[in-house]
């Protein structure tokens, strides 16, 4: 899995990103398998005022279009639904069979939400989606009852040591996690600002993987 989390993390770092309302950045790519087509959707990390704004809009907001109806992070929920029109013709399109969902810091945020969309849209893959959320802030708010939480049964969240965008919103203000929390690196080795950039993520996944070889 250590492979695979580095391969998808250098993908994503590379992407060529479209950028559209509300400053959301994505990259998508679509690759034939023996079965059909594999759906890979990138988000990218945070490089703009816009971005900033939308980070620090903690406020909760009711995500309505899910039964039943729960809250998250309101200024990650504006981009997402900023992007989701250019993204559902290929979400939805019954010739993909299989999706994979990766973004970094902001856009682990996204990942996130464009995770359950999935989830919920295409119950035929249910058990075919991957998500990766590097360095990602919470998401959700409140407390997320268990069949609303198994919608990120296959979300990784990758957290460097003391990685601080890992810990916002701050748990005290109701902001959770989910899917699977997977922590890498040292927190001796690093301090805040350096655990999150891309070249500490890169380096922890690389030890990890030659320590198991």
């Amino acid at each position: 899995m250590l492979h695979l989390f580095l391969q998808l993390f250098e993908e994503c770092l590379a992407a060529d990103y479209r950028e559209v309302e509300n400053a959301a950045n994505y990259a998508y790519r679509r690759e034939e398998t023996e079965k059909g087509e594999r759906l890979f959707i990138f988000f990218e990390k945070s490089h703009g005022v816009t971005d900033w704004l939308n980070n620090l809009d903690f406020s909760a907001r009711p995500y309505k279009e899910m039964d039943p109806v729960w809250s998250c992070h309101a200024g990650f929920l504006r981009v997402w639904s900023s992007v989701k029109k250019y993204l559902t013709p290929h979400m939805l399109d019954p010739s993909v069979t299989e999706v994979t969902v990766v973004g970094y810091s902001h856009g682990g945020a996204l990942a996130v939400l464009c995770h359950e969309y999935l989830w919920f849209h295409r119950p035929d893959l249910r058990e075919r989606i991957l998500g990766v959320g590097f360095g990602a802030p919470r998401v959700l708010y409140g407390c997320v009852p268990p069949e609303i939480a198994l919608r990120w049964e296959h979300f990784y969240v990758i957290r460097n040591a003391n990685d601080p965008v890992t810990h916002l919103p701050p748990r005290f203000t109701g902001y959770c996690h989910v899917g699977n929390l997977v922590e890498i690196g040292r927190k001796s080795d690093y301090d805040g600002v350096n655990a999150h950039r891309p070249e500490s993520y890169r380096a922890e996944l690389k030890r990890l993987i030659h320590s198991e070889e």
